[in-house]
């Protein structure tokens, strides 16, 4: 059914249609719309045979879906920022556990400073934790994601992260197509957990383990996403039988087969990056770009295949790695050993900062003359930068940084000096 409905809504509706058991919720922005949305819908019998608990910590939230997962209901939950962090402990051991849970991510960059908007640091930080990472790049995805997401986790007995914008999808409104029950049901099965705590048959989940075996543990959790590998573009073309649209997979290239350049993205930003595509191809520039949608693992193959024939390739990072540069950057410079390209990183839209199509054309022209730097921070302020270096030259109690740059630019946080 089509529908003109927020980000956050549309995925609660399609959450519902999976059917969950228990949902554990904490409130964090940008995600608390769609918790609020299941909340309405289990109070009001919509979604039936579903326990919302109402938790008093993020940490709390996820740590009652391992509890539920772990006595074998369909667990569900989400996060955002700080709150991801705060459950850092917690989001190691779902996955230590294998235990099948699916939660959002509304993403929004990590303070300090305090920064409520869109970027992609929290759920970087989670990144090696052993979560399968799927971003959105519409909404339409995101909703879809979340259906794939269910069986994808519990045929591989793994937790999946499915990362969406924070307010750039989650509070954006658009027309998107919500599936019918019937259709949800016809492609998740129900719930059969691979394993289960159960009185009659009792297991220990969790045990110690030391030296003698840790290493094996391990592997077995990498094998769990190389097998991921092979069953992400399946469900995606399963999905697509089912509903009748594309959505999902590992990566969506985009007008790459004769491009000299590709552009590399995660997330919302592909679509303003095909526009400029779009422009750049009319007016005879060979211009391609390559949406990844499995971050972990990490399509290394279908990378390599997409950038092979390239001249160059641009990576867009709504992250930083501080003191390094980029991490998307580090998984397509693996995927490109022993291929000879041109490779320049691109740090854009940290704390929210508008993209814009004509940062990104030109960003684009630069790189197809080849004067970008290697690491690239999208319309960065140099002279604000200059300004503040030069002004904790001059003092040694020089202040906090954050709010001398917020005074610099008229924005003043606080009153004190």
């Amino acid at each position: 059914m089509l529908k003109q409905i927020e980000g956050s809504r549309a995925v609660a509706e399609a959450i519902a249609r999976c059917r969950p058991e228990v949902i554990c919720a904490y409130p964090i922005t940008p995600q608390t719309h769609i918790v609020e949305g299941l909340g309405e819908m289990v109070k009001s019998g919509e979604l039936a045979n579903c326990e919302f608990i109402n938790v008093e910590s993020e940490f709390a939230a996820l740590s009652v879906a391992i509890g539920a997962s772990a006595a074998g209901a369909r667990a569900y939950t989400a996060t955002a920022s700080q709150g991801l962090l705060f459950m850092a402990e917690a989001v190691y051991n779902a996955a230590g556990l294998g235990l099948p849970i699916v939660m959002t991510i509304g993403n929004r960059a990590i303070g300090a400073p305090i920064n409520i908007w869109n970027d992609h640091s929290d759920s970087m930080s989670m990144r090696d934790a052993g979560w399968i990472q799927l971003y959105a790049a519409t909404n339409q995805e995101a909703l879809d994601l979340h259906i794939q997401a269910f069986r994808l986790a519990e045929e591989l007995s793994c937790p999946v992260m499915v990362c969406m914008d924070g307010f750039i999808l989650t509070h954006a409104y658009e027309r998107v197509d919500v599936p019918a029950q019937d259709d949800v049901d016809a492609f998740l099965p129900s719930f059969e957990p691979r394993q289960v705590l159960d009185p009659a048959e009792p297991v220990s989940m969790g045990a110690m383990v030391g030296p003698e075996a840790f290493t094996e543990v391990r592997y077995l959790a990498h094998h769990k996403q190389l097998r991921a590998l092979e069953l992400i573009p399946k469900l995606s073309a399963a999905f697509q039988a089912r509903f009748g649209r594309s959505s999902g997979s590992l990566v969506k290239p985009y007008r790459t087969e004769d491009a000299e350049t590709i552009v590399v993205a995660l997330g919302s930003v592909n679509g303003t990056i095909q526009e400029v595509v779009d422009e750049m191809r009319d007016a005879g520039v060979k211009i391609g770009s390559l949406a990844i949608c499995s971050f972990r693992p990490f399509p290394l193959e279908q990378v390599r295949d997409a950038l092979r024939h390239a001249k160059r390739v641009v990576v867009i990072e709504k992250c930083l790695a501080v003191g390094l540069g980029g991490i998307v950057s580090d998984g397509v410079r693996n995927a490109l050993s022993g291929i000879v390209l041109r490779g320049y990183t691109v740090i854009a839209g940290l704390g929210g900062r508008a993209i814009t199509r004509a940062a990104l054309r030109q960003l684009f022209r630069d790189a197809g003359n080849d004067v970008l730097e290697q690491l690239t921070f999208l319309d960065l302020d140099e002279g604000l930068i200059q300004y503040e270096l030069e002004r904790e030259a001059q003092a040694r109690r020089s202040g906090p940084t954050a709010e001398a740059i917020l005074r610099r630019v008229g924005t003043v946080a606080s009153q004190v000096a």
